[in-house]
């Protein structure tokens, strides 16, 4: 099947990516909501606050009450009452008058600023001196400066983070949309690959595919679970691959995508119902031999079997794909995750393809570095070393020491 050396860059790649259908809605509980992605826009019904608070503990006042106070000559105003918090104040102040306030407190009628307690001196027979002029709305939050109603908080498509559950409870939101988590099946491929309870005999290797690629799926937001390990034979690849298709919203298979392999592979996918062979190899290093598949509209990736190529195109293709599933966008490419650092170290490339190299990143005198992590793409251990990938562009032959370089962080 020649058309495996047909790769295709990166880039097209994330296309095809978006062309699959996002999953469907659901409703869930508030406090259920950290990490998923709204489905809707969160518009705010109402101002908050309502009416103006205080940010500071203080006195309420009106400010044209404490111009020209100082230590010397303070403004001496007579208090009028205490601000209870959680009740609106029943009394309003005048001219020559001030409250008692704490922060949150809302502020009596007639009042436009408050004074901090720092510079308030109780006086006695209810009075309190004001050493500092305040100016109109100082210390205060207006009507509706957090939110105004019919203002938009969060868009459509955002992950929601814990400041936006907050934010949402002020609201008095119990429920929110949100899009469905996609469950992804995995299957680990070959007949050199033995459970990790197992001492590998030689030539065997533990499946080290399902618990990697599975911890990333997980914290892009998807669930994951395995149909366990499977050996290069027709038959029971067509069973897992179906099963998987029919269990999950996608599938994705480490294994059995290289030159050795990917006769019996693709024909396998080929004889699918519904199936398409979209990708049968990427200009990539390391990861060429990826595979993608749409079957019955589903997504079927094939990853390379070894560790830290499964990994990285995982990262590059996998995760992207989950979060487009989820509601969020592909076109913002492989993650948000990056960082720029100075290269510590060149790297030499080939042109026509994009090269990953792992890095390490070191903060030094004030500046970021990148420690390139060499190694062969069956070291799972040079992932554990580094922090994240470095890019090579694709008609490129290297990135020199001293340049600065993105880093897509894991």
């Amino acid at each position: 099947m020649t058309e495996f050396f047909r790769v295709v860059p990166p880039a097209k790649v994330l296309e095809m990516l978006a062309l699959f259908d996002r999953l469907g809605n659901e409703r869930i509980k508030l406090e259920e909501s950290l990490g998923r992605v709204l489905a809707e826009p969160i518009v705010s019904p109402e101002d908050i606050p309502p009416w103006p608070r205080a940010t500071m503990d203080g006195y309420a006042v009106r400010a044209e009450d404490t111009f020209g106070a100082s230590d010397s000559l303070p403004a001496l105003l007579r208090i009028a009452g205490r601000v209870e918090m959680g009740r609106m104040p029943e009394f309003a102040i005048g001219a020559g008058m001030a409250a008692a306030i704490a922060t949150g407190g809302f502020l009596p009628e007639g009042a436009d600023a408050v004074q901090m307690v720092e510079y308030a001196n109780p006086a006695g027979r209810g009075e309190v001196e004001i050493t500092r002029p305040v100016t109109g709305g100082e210390n205060v939050l207006g009507p509706g400066e957090d939110v105004r109603a019919g203002e938009e908080l969060i868009r459509r498509g955002r992950r929601i983070r814990p400041q936006d559950v907050g934010i949402m409870a002020a609201l008095g939101k119990t429920e929110v949309t949100v899009f469905k988590k996609p469950r992804v099946a995995l299957i680990s491929t070959g007949n050199e690959i033995v459970p990790i309870t197992e001492k590998p005999a030689p030539g065997r290797v533990r499946d080290t595919n399902t618990y990697s690629i599975g911890a990333l799926i997980r914290s892009a937001g998807a669930e994951a679970f395995s149909l366990g390990i499977v050996p290069d034979d027709a038959a029971a690849l067509q069973s897992a691959l179906l099963r998987g298709l029919a269990e999950g919203d996608a599938v994705a298979a480490t294994g059995g995508s290289s030159v050795g392999e990917r006769d019996l592979m693709a024909a396998v996918i080929a004889d699918l119902p519904g199936s398409q062979i979209l990708v049968h190899g990427v200009a990539i290093a390391p990861g060429k031999p990826t595979m993608l598949a749409s079957v019955g509209g589903k997504a079927l990736f094939v990853l390379p079997g070894h560790p830290v190529s499964a990994m990285v195109t995982a990262q590059l293709f996998l995760a992207p794909f989950l979060r487009h599933l989820e509601g969020e966008d592909v076109a913002a490419g492989y993650g948000s995750r990056t960082v720029e650092a100075i290269l510590a170290a060149s790297i030499a490339s080939s042109p026509g393809r994009e090269e990953y190299v792992r890095v390490r990143l070191e903060e030094k005198e004030g500046r970021r570095y990148a420690h390139p992590v060499f190694g062969r793409s069956g070291m799972l251990s040079t992932m554990v070393r580094s922090d994240g990938l470095v890019r090579v562009p694709i008609h490129a032959e290297g990135i020199a020491r001293g340049e600065t370089v993105e880093v897509v962080l894991f």
